[in-house]
């Protein structure tokens, strides 16, 4: 049974992430919190584990991975689109000033919210809702994140970001690649694809060929 020290040790520093902050911040989140009872054997097992209803919590290292490529900083807001369990959500709380972040999935983001109220970080703010529109109110963001997957990025997302922002995403539907975007104008972006991937579909309006910003 691998513990916490082997994640850190062996799944992340292992695999290249050397960002204290973020290696920080995956020791301070406690993962049991966010795993069912059956599971807590494999709580630092470096894979997906069911959360129920076809739901995955994400593998410790690609939740440390896209924390450590958006470079956050602790006066930033950050915007995050799939709040699923939580647990993505508690670890970028660590390495900001707030985190507000949307789930589609109504029982999803109760149970997020069931999650996150034990671990009493209270710099998290969760609702649920379509994050293809954002979250307008609280815009604009330094950083956007997405744990699902669109066709392309939603352009509202865009245009929540603030000029000199950065977007995390997977991008695609078979064929997934986490892109990075960095805007640099008012509609103006630079983007760097990292690595393929395989997230769950973004759904909603994302799912119907609503409009999207190249």
């Amino acid at each position: 049974m691998s513990t916490k020290k082997d994640m850190i040790e062996f799944q992340l520093k292992g695999r290249g992430i050397s960002d204290a902050g973020v290696l920080q911040a995956m020791e301070e989140v406690d993962r049991s919190l966010f795993v069912p009872d059956e599971y807590q054997d494999k709580v630092y097992e470096d894979r997906p584990l069911p959360i129920g209803k076809d739901q995955t919590i994400s593998q410790p290292y690609i939740v440390a991975y896209m924390a450590e490529q958006l470079h956050l900083q602790k006066d930033e807001k950050v915007l995050e689109v799939g709040t699923g369990c939580g647990y993505n959500a508690a670890v970028v709380s660590r390495l900001v000033n707030k985190v507000y972040s949307v789930e589609i999935i109504e029982w999803l983001a109760d149970l997020a919210k069931e999650n996150l109220a034990k671990t009493n970080y209270d710099n998290i703010t969760t609702k649920h809702g379509d994050g293809y529109s954002g979250w307008k109110e609280e815009a604009p963001f330094d950083a956007i994140l997405l744990t699902a997957a669109p066709p392309s990025i939603p352009k509202p997302l865009k245009d929540q970001l603030k000029i000199g922002g950065r977007l995390l995403a997977p991008v695609g539907r078979l064929n997934q690649k986490l892109v990075l975007l960095y805007k640099t104008g008012e509609d103006e972006f630079e983007e760097k694809t990292l690595l393929p991937v395989r997230f769950v579909p973004m759904t909603g309006r994302a799912d119907k060929g609503g409009s999207y910003g190249k």
